[in-house]
């Protein structure tokens, strides 16, 4: 007995689409029984959803899939990446039949979850549960965003700029807390261009969600302040897809422009799989040879073929690109129309579409007199400031911590709808001041959103400490090469009072741990200018600006031997430069211990003790340099050096060789003032100059190890 088609009516499917979709049901339990693992359930239920959005309600370009008017889809559950690779490859991205075979495969386009930028079509990497759910509000307000900064007087509906972003949120995605966070803050944003379609299969890996997931999540969902609706395709007189009710609910999300829109889309996973269907077997796992011959034979397909696809069907699928084609060239000339009447807009448009920093922009960043002690926290805040005017595109804010963090840019109003203002923040839905609430998850997936957008330069901060707390997210940026910045105050025992749960100490070398993650800790006022230019010229990958609390000394630049800030963009450079012509000694800080190196060099020095003092405020920087280069900062010949860090020393054993000594942390702080907790836990000058004084002897007992 063959399955019922989905009930389609209203949206005008044919007997071409309802073949498409069990194509598509197909092809999943084919693909993953021909590489031996993978998630083909709920790809195979979901298959008249997804089938939907891409043929029926997005706006897309299979020929552009960067397209800038183009909606935005996000596979929350990243697992169920079929649900996604065969949409590419019927709507015609560039996936073709042999892609789909080779799924989770070496060097394929098809790995286990989808990645942003391996694949065309891909908006966003997803797979760890709840992410896509939370990036996708960032995409969302970064459209807001944009549309402010371009077309903020076009009625609702009517701007080049306007688009949707649709989700498809598993049970695993919403049992995560990092998608209620970022929901919460989509309910007070009033996001309405966020769709999220929860595919409420009631399964997980360990079978029915009862075991642990048990709240009605609409009702949640209501209580963020959502529009909220239920779609269900198992009725009393059996599973009915009906494709035209799920259809009037987008359609309604759609229309309502106040509220982000949930979606309720009640479905057995893996039906009509006769014998896996409702079955947690069918979730991480192949259905096995002859469910998979059950499968087609229910289906009305040859289950002696494998990967079988009409070609009549993929010619129909494939027709969604003359529909993308068409609605492309209207956009061009609505935006033509747009350009000619807003020049000014339209050169923006231009300069940030092509990711250009407007010509003398450095220029805009303050110079901090020498000797002023200044925090970094405050000397970042104030660089944000000067930089306001001159890059619109950049924008952001704190997890509640905008005063201590000094991310707010004086006198921008808040990114909130105009009726939620406060006596503090006054806002409108176009504003500049990200507000993230006590969410440090969701803030790093939503900056990940508004990065991968493309258009604008989001940031986001918090405690150091607190970077535990978003690590989840932190992690994925570096995986997707993502631009984000990230704002990390209160950097090490520094922070004093308020004890050891709000001290970093081994945080550096975990974010450090990160590849791809470059880890800034300025030492000082004008460095921390320079690290921000350094950042906002790079776009290949996250950067974490990691900033004190305490004040410490503005070094006199170009003066009294101290170099200017032009090494900052390299990582690593000389600071100080030793009164020898081959230093003795090299003294390696970061941030507010660079001023002990400094004060240790001139004890070593009256010692008649050659030192050279180098600043390294970013590691991976340094790392990426030539060979020549690094040479020059860290000369080989040089063995005797210390670093000076007020955290573990564990990322720096590569830098000190066989001789070298670290003056760090490796326990907890305690609760003090921070020169106290400097002086005990022997984070001072003093402790440096006995340490550089070890490692000298530690030279002259070992001779250099041979070379060959």
């Amino acid at each position: 007995m063959n399955a019922p088609a989905p009930q389609s009516g209203t949206v005008g499917w044919n007997e071409l689409d309802a073949k498409a979709v069990d194509t598509v049901r197909v092809l999943a339990a084919d693909a993953v029984e021909k590489c031996g693992s993978g998630h083909p359930g709920t790809a195979i239920s979901l298959a008249p959803a997804a089938y939907l959005l891409y043929q029926n309600v997005m706006k897309l370009d299979p020929a552009d899939p960067d397209w800038l008017g183009r909606d935005r889809f996000v596979l929350s559950a990243g697992h169920s990446s079929l649900t996604l690779y065969i949409q590419l490859y019927l709507a015609g991205y560039g996936l073709e039949l042999e892609d789909i075979a080779a799924l989770r495969t070496w060097n394929s386009l098809t790995p286990g979850h989808p990645e942003v930028g391996h694949t065309k079509g891909v908006e966003t990497t997803t797979g760890p549960l709840g992410q896509g759910v939370a990036t996708a509000v960032g995409m969302a307000m970064a459209q807001r965003r944009v549309r402010g900064l371009l077309d903020p007087d076009a009625p609702a509906g009517t701007s080049p700029f306007d688009h949707h972003v649709y989700v498809i949120a598993s049970d695993g995605d919403l049992q995560e807390g990092v998608s209620g966070e970022a929901s919460s803050l989509a309910g007070t944003q009033e996001l309405g261009n966020l769709v999220v379609i929860w595919d409420d299969n009631h399964i997980s890996i360990e079978g029915d969600t009862d075991v642990a997931f048990t709240e009605d999540v609409v009702q949640r969902y209501d209580a963020y302040g959502w529009h909220t609706r239920r779609v269900d395709w198992t009725g009393e007189d059996g599973y009915v897809e009906d494709v035209d009710a799920l259809a009037a609910a987008i359609e309604e999300a759609k229309q309502v422009t106040d509220r982000p829109s949930f979606i309720a889309l009640r479905t057995i996973i893996a039906w009509p799989s006769p014998g896996k269907q409702g079955s947690h077997d069918s979730h991480g796992a192949k259905l096995g040879t002859d469910e998979v011959r059950a499968l087609k034979e229910v289906l009305g397909f040859d289950p002696g073929q494998d990967f079988a696809v009409d070609p009549e069907v993929l010619a129909h699928t494939r027709k969604v690109g003359e529909r993308g084609a068409a609605a492309h060239t209207q956009w061009d000339e609505q935006v033509a129309t747009w350009a000619a009447a807003n020049p000014e807009r339209a050169q923006l448009l231009e300069r940030l579409r092509t990711h250009t920093l407007p010509e003398g922009w450095e220029q805009g960043l303050p110079t901090f007199v020498a000797g002023e002690a200044l925090a970094t926290r405050a000397a970042s805040g104030k660089v944000l400031g000067a930089l306001a005017p001159v890059l619109p595109e950049l924008w952001g804010g704190s997890a509640d911590l905008a005063g201590s963090n000094n991310t707010t840019m004086k006198g921008e109003p808040s990114f909130i709808p105009a009726h939620r203002s406060t006596e503090e923040f006054e806002g409108n839905p176009y504003g500049r001041t990200l507000h993230f609430g006590i969410r440090e998850h969701a803030m790093g997936a939503i900056v990940n959103g508004i990065a991968l957008d493309g258009l604008t330069r989001p940031y986001g901060g918090t405690f150091f400490t607190f970077s535990d707390y978003m690590r989840g997210a932190v992690r994925l940026s570096a995986v997707m090469q993502a631009p984000s910045i990230f704002v990390w105050t209160h950097d090490s025992i520094g922070l004093g009072e308020d004890g050891p749960t709000h001290q970093p100490v081994e945080h550096l070398a975990a974010c450090r741990a990160i590849p791809g993650l470059a880890v800034v800790r300025p030492a000082d006022a004008n460095e921390t200018a320079a690290a921000w230019q350094a950042v906002l010229e790079r776009r290949e990958g996250p950067a974490g600006l990691v900033l004190t609390r305490q004040g410490v000394p503005t070094f006199p630049r170009g003066e009294d031997g101290f170099s200017d800030t032009a090494g900052v963009a390299k990582g690593a450079y000389v600071l100080l430069e030793s009164s020898t012509a081959v230093p003795e000694v090299i003294l390696i800080g970061t941030g507010s211990e660079v001023q002990l190196a400094v004060e240790a060099r001139t004890a070593l020095e009256a010692e008649g003790i050659g030192t050279r003092v180098v600043s390294a405020p970013c590691l991976e920087w340094f790392d990426a340099q030539d060979a020549e280069y690094r040479e020059s900062v860290l000369p080989a010949a040089v063995r005797a050096r210390v670093s000076v860090e007020a955290g573990i020393a564990m990322p720096w054993y590569r830098y000190l060789g066989d001789a070298g000594r670290a003056v760090s942390l490796e326990h907890y702080g305690a609760s003090a003032d921070y020169k106290t907790l400097f002086t005990e836990f022997g984070i001072t000058a003093e402790a440096t100059v006995a340490a550089a004084k070890e490692s000298l002897a530690a030279v002259r007992q070992s001779p250099a190890p041979a070379t060959s």
